[in-house]
């Protein structure tokens, strides 16, 4: 039972009505929840935290402080992330092929899961390090540690203030969570610059470090549930399955929906696919545009393909 676009004007099969909706609507010149392009932010932040790693690992070694170090590892996965969610972006903006139909959108889930991959293997490496300090605390050069993980807060600040209108898409979300979460290690390394100073007690470097891991794993935790969820093909957590299937067995003339299907396509579009059960039949191309228009405009459901049938026919699973 294969269905067919309203626009291609083929007769109905016998015994059912076949159509889809498409929620982009092909030829109508927008989709209206098309990423934002994020490309500069995205070159501004590589060529930033770039710069910014090989200084501050420079005077890391020079200084022997083993936070800067770590630090400025942690600067170096948030460039590959960077880079990984970037080329994710671009790809999704690749038009469908003979063998990739959706194109390449898809690609953002894979990029969100694999920067929080990276963020755990970066909290793997600071806690590893601060375990370590901890047991052998060593001498270091506070003014060097404040100075250069000062900048290191103006860098990441300034760099995830550029994703920040981009939250809507996990993909741009783990970028901004990369930037802020390294943030906050640099606050971490200027404040324990300063309290050893202050009070020449070694320990409070590995200390603050045990903090700013603990704040790290717990966003990390949420952007990775979210990514392997979308990843699985679950229903979007802004979407309740039950609320679309009484919204499409409410419309006029619908007496069943099987084969309710939601998922995900990329980090900020969602599909679906129905089965209604009109044993009167429908208007055709007016029902099916309007009812799509009304799953984007209630639902943010961009892509909706239905298939109007006049009996149920669905194996048992009705």
């Amino acid at each position: 039972m294969g269905a067919t676009h309203p626009q291609h004007g083929h007769a109905p099969s016998q015994g059912h009505e076949h159509g889809l909706s498409h929620g982009h609507n092909h030829g109508h010149g927008h989709h209206h929840h098309a990423p934002k392009d994020f490309g500069r932010a995205f070159a501004i932040g590589v060529v930033l935290n770039t710069a910014f790693v090989i200084v501050e690992a420079t005077y890391g070694f020079l200084s022997g402080s083993m936070a800067l170090v770590a630090d400025a590892g942690h600067n170096l996965s948030d460039v590959m992330a960077l880079l990984l969610a970037w080329a994710a972006a671009v790809a999704a903006k690749k038009p469908p092929s003979g063998r990739f139909t959706y194109g390449y959108k898809s690609s953002t889930i894979l990029a969100a899961i694999a920067n929080a991959a990276l963020l755990f293997v970066a909290i793997g490496a600071i806690l590893f390090e601060t375990m370590h300090r901890l047991l052998d605390p060593q001498p270091v050069e506070g003014w060097t540690m404040i100075v250069v993980a000062g900048i290191g807060v103006v860098i990441n600040t300034a760099t995830a203030l550029l994703f920040v209108k981009g939250q809507h898409d996990i993909n741009i979300r783990g970028a901004f969570l990369h930037m802020a979460a390294d943030a906050l290690v640099s606050v971490g390394v200027v404040i324990a610059g300063a309290a050893i100073l202050l009070t020449g007690m070694l320990w409070i470097d590995p200390a603050t470090s045990l903090v700013i891991v603990a704040v790290i794993a717990w966003g990390t935790w949420g952007l990775a549930k979210d990514s392997i969820k979308m990843g699985l093909n679950a229903v979007p957590d802004s979407i309740c399955e039950k609320e679309v299937e009484s919204f499409l067995i409410g419309q006029p003339g619908v007496s069943l929906v099987h084969d309710l299907h939601i998922w995900p396509m990329s980090t900020t579009e969602t599909a679906l696919t129905a089965h209604l059960v009109m044993p009167d039949g429908s208007n055709g191309d007016e029902f099916l545009t309007a009812l799509s228009a009304r799953l984007r405009e209630r639902f943010k459901i961009d892509h909706a393909t239905i298939q109007i049938e006049r009996s149920a026919d669905c194996g048992g699973g009705c």
